[in-house]
């Protein structure tokens, strides 16, 4: 047990079990890690400005040496910094009452509904959970295999730990450079129609910025709308729409994890730094609800597979003969306008004018993994232009596929020509 962890036990025997305050409990309970040491505002990709729950770690720090007149100074410079975080007035609040008695629950010197405070008690324990359990600098998100060059940007988004990460291309590979609190929909993750509260899982594109001053005073500073449902969602039936990464109402900066519609909400200040850094329509947005990590060389060594499974349909293209081609497709494969396999096939070949010999060559691939969804098969989806040399003349098209694994193959269960 770290000296940390013995500092917050006797603590919190002192105090009267303080348990619930605001993740201190789940501090107390058994956590393996300490907290973050960052100084305030100095969280790795975070701005110079100050960070809520940097300082929130700080009045925690300042708790667990009991340094109780600087915890409270520390908590008055949070909500004078942030005066709308409700967290930090809560957690303020309890400070100031525990200076002449024992804190037994969350949220004593408030009068807030329960449902309230369990909500604020949520987003204390995600907040700073988070933090300690950061990704490995040295491994590589699983979802991540390849971009193109002109992709300067990843974003992230963990369902379980309701954490936006933000990751920038740096050569072939990626390094986290930001991370944000995110609130996501009212019942969670996996949506499936118009109005479940749900988030959708799966890879998307940011398609618009929209000014804040053209919305509803509800979305803050702004919205950045993605493509869901996408070609796949479409084609397993999926529905709803407007699932936007957007703002708060200014006078609100605290909300639970659980708290939107299905749409990946941030403070305002998080969604201006956001929107500043994204590209329209060229910056990729991958949900999961539960990010994995893998090592430098596993990471190489599927992006090398993947590329050697786009290759050799690539191969098959070229040799004009329909049997090599059909065994890259599955028999379960859909179009999103429900297209099925063998009309599919033959509007490829129709494409070929009968040529004998076509040079095909692919270029600015993208290739991420899908997000684990219940019930559906390993995905890998492709994107990539492709430039079809058929006699005299040039075919470009830009593709999507989805490719599922079937036992030892990679077979496609879905594509679109997106232009």
């Amino acid at each position: 047990m770290t000296g940390l962890h013995i500092k917050l036990r006797l603590i919190a025997r002192r105090i009267g079990c303080w348990t619930g305050a605001a993740a201190l409990g789940l501090l107390i309970a058994g956590a393996s890690l300490p907290l973050p040491s960052f100084a305030s505002g100095s969280k790795p990709g975070i701005p110079a400005r100050l960070d809520p729950e940097v300082m929130l770690i700080d009045v925690y720090k300042a708790l667990a040496a009991n340094r109780l007149r600087d915890a409270q100074a520390k908590a008055d410079a949070l909500v004078a910094a942030y005066p709308t975080f409700r967290l930090g007035h809560l957690v303020r609040g309890d400070l100031l009452l525990l200076h002449t008695q024992p804190i037994k629950t969350f949220g004593a010197a408030s009068n807030a509904p329960a449902e309230k405070l369990n909500n604020l008690r949520a987003e204390a324990i995600v907040r700073l959970k988070s933090l300690r359990e950061r990704p490995d600098p040295n491994l590589i998100p699983r979802v991540f295999l390849q971009m193109r060059a002109d992709q300067k940007k990843l974003l992230l988004v963990d369902a379980k730990r309701s954490r936006l990460y933000v990751y920038e291309r740096s050569k072939d590979q990626v390094k986290l450079v930001s991370d944000y609190y995110v609130s996501q929909g009212k019942l969670g993750v996996d949506k499936l129609k118009e109005g479940d509260q749900k988030t959708p899982l799966g890879v998307y594109y940011i398609t618009a910025r929209l000014d804040g001053a053209r919305l509803p005073e509800f979305y803050g500073p702004g919205a950045l709308p993605i493509n869901y449902p996408n070609e796949w969602d479409k084609a397993n039936g999926r529905g709803g729409s407007g699932i936007w990464l957007h703002g708060t109402p200014s006078d609100s900066y605290s909300r639970p994890p659980l708290s939107s519609d299905g749409c990946v909400v941030l403070t305002n200040p998080d969604l201006k730094e956001l929107s500043a850094a994204v590209e329209i329509g060229n910056t990729p947005v991958i949900i999961s609800e539960d990010l994995k990590f893998v090592s430098k060389e596993k990471w190489e060594a599927d992006r090398l597979s993947a590329n050697k499974m786009l290759e050799a349909w690539r191969l098959d293209i070229e040799s004009t003969d329909p049997d090599r081609l059909r065994r890259h497709y599955s028999r379960s494969f859909k179009a999103a306008r429900g297209q099925n396999l063998d009309g599919w096939l033959t509007k490829i070949q129709q494409s070929t004018l009968g040529a004998r010999k076509i040079n095909v060559e692919l270029r600015d691939v993208t290739l991420f993994r899908y997000p684990d969804q219940k019930d559906q098969k390993e995905l890998i989806v492709a994107a990539f232009t492709q430039e079809a040399l058929i006699g005299k003349g040039k075919h470009i098209t830009r593709k999507r596929q989805y490719w599922a694994k079937e036992g030892a193959q990679w077979k496609i269960v879905s594509e679109v020509n997106l232009q």
